[in-house]
């Protein structure tokens, strides 16, 4: 494994003896594991503590070019070898890629953490660094490699990793701790204030993280009862859209057959005239009265046409709803037009709105978006529903308008005309539970979602409010995400 292979170099002067034993002395007795090479890439020191961790003794080792065979299965150059070839830029770029950095100890040495397969039955991580050994001519003669075991604080960080992940562990072991300090001021007196102070603060970090647990479980909780909605919404909307698709196939049919009989009925009515049984002609004249066949005529493609033009706004509208609880696209980014989905939830809360207040568009030309077009859907609904919840008694009128004063953002507007905002209450409309609403009415979590919506688009969300007068709120959203990311 001689990495200067090919490149002459002068020998190096052997050590004196005296500087050999004194060596040897501090590599076995130093705790660390730790060995030596020299420029020739041949071991010269390998210490107790490197037999321990590695597997291999010193008599395996010293005197051989073997050093590698303690970390990898085939050869390999290890760190020491690449301070011995001047080859850092090799293992910067090869060996430890994004690994490797400079001491910021020991002048001209490097450092660097990796996993070894090799050592042990499930493998070490080792943190290793080299550092090239001169004499006292400044001359190198070899380079000297520590090895540290830290395969036990890479299971510590992924315990610490996994603890994090399940919140209620972590209040219980928040719990125990705090019974422990309860038993510890138990048990002196001495300490009570000190101890008293730290149970405070401990408490108070307890509440903040029960607070936080709670909001996050209602979250949870909201979005996956949207997530139901959504999802049994879809699967309603493609069961109606069956059923829907051939009874429109239907009445087309109809209508082709009703032209037929039209066409027939022309031509009986030609021929009424030429029939020779007087009585026959009259008792089909009489029923010609009798049914109003003119008035059939002009009537039934007017009831076909109305039936049609029904039937299609049933369809536009489980269009719509399968659009809005698109429940496969919350996780997807994907270019998309705000003023379709405005429309598409404006279809979906009408029967909330068209009681309370008359729906303006006003959009201006804005570009398509990179968005989660089913999540800023339900911030647009939560928004015209609680503008229409606004209006009290009294019919008003919601306006959304879109609009862009730059090529890297585009705006929407939600105005309403209700009672307003009260001044002390705009400053906690986005608090989670907060809410004006009586008691059932609501649960204060429509506007935080939305206002995280927006804050998970890059965005921000405006309100202005004038009691008396109506509120509205504005989003701005960048055009592109810088970093499109997953909630």
């Amino acid at each position: 494994m001689d990495t200067d292979a090919g490149h002459a170099r002068p020998a190096a002067p052997a050590p004196r003896q005296g500087d050999s034993i004194a060596l040897s002395a501090f590599f076995d007795g130093h705790p660390v594991a730790t060995f030596a090479i020299d420029t020739d890439h041949v071991v010269t020191h390998w210490n107790s503590a490197c037999e321990q961790l590695l597997g291999f003794t010193a008599a395996e080792m010293v005197g051989t070019r073997d050093h590698w065979k303690a970390f990898y299965p085939q050869p390999r150059a290890c760190l020491a070898d690449l301070l011995v070839a001047d080859d850092i830029a090799f293992g910067e770029s090869e060996l430890y890629q994004g690994k490797l950095q400079r001491s910021v100890v020991i002048p001209g040495a490097y450092e660097a953490e990796d996993f070894f397969a090799n050592i042990g039955p499930d493998g070490h991580w080792l943190h290793f660094t080299a550092a090239p050994l001169r004499d006292l001519d400044g001359r190198l003669v070899g380079a000297i490699e520590t090895l540290r075991d830290v395969t036990e604080r890479h299971h510590a960080e992924s315990a610490l990793r996994k603890a994090h992940a399940n919140l209620e562990h972590l209040v219980a072991r928040r719990t125990a701790q705090l019974a422990e300090m309860n038993e510890r001021l138990a048990d002196d007196i001495r300490q009570r204030e000190i101890a008293d102070l730290e149970l405070r603060e401990r408490n108070l970090a307890l509440t903040e993280l029960n607070s936080k647990l709670s909001l996050a479980q209602q979250k949870l909780l909201q979005s996956e009862k949207l997530a139901s909605i959504g999802q049994l919404a879809a699967g309603v909307a493609h069961e109606i859209n069956n059923p829907i698709g051939y009874v429109f196939s239907n009445v087309g049919t109809l209508e082709g057959y009703l032209d037929d009989l039209f066409s027939m009925l022309d031509a009986y009515e030609e021929a009424e005239p030429a029939v020779a049984d007087a009585v026959v002609a009259a008792r089909l004249r009489a029923l010609r009265e009798q049914i109003d066949l003119d008035f059939l005529r002009t009537d039934i493609p007017l009831l076909m046409g109305e039936s049609k033009e029904g039937i299609a706004r049933v369809r536009r509208i489980v269009q719509d709803l399968k659009d809005f609880s698109r429940t496969d696209a919350h996780q997807e980014w994907v270019w998309a037009d705000l003023r379709q989905g405005i429309d598409t939830t404006l279809n979906i809360v009408n029967n909330e709105v068209k009681y309370k207040a008359d729906v303006v568009r006003e959009y201006g030309d804005i570009p398509d978006i990179e968005c989660q077009p089913s999540e800023l859907n339900q911030v647009i609904m939560n928004l015209v529903v609680n503008a229409a919840h606004a209006m009290g008694e009294a019919h008003g009128r919601i306006t959304l308008r879109t609009g862009s004063d730059n090529a890297a953002e585009v705006w929407i507007e939600v105005e309403d005309t209700g009672g307003g905002i009260a001044p002390e209450h705009l400053s906690r409309i986005f608090d989670p539970f907060f809410t004006t609403k009586a008691v059932g009415k609501g649960t204060g979590l429509g506007l935080s979602l939305a206002y995280s919506t927006v804050q998970k688009h890059h965005g921000r969300i405006d309100v202005r409010s004038v009691i008396g007068r109506g509120t509205t709120f504005r989003i701005t959203l960048p055009v592109r995400q810088a970093q499109a990311v997953a909630p």
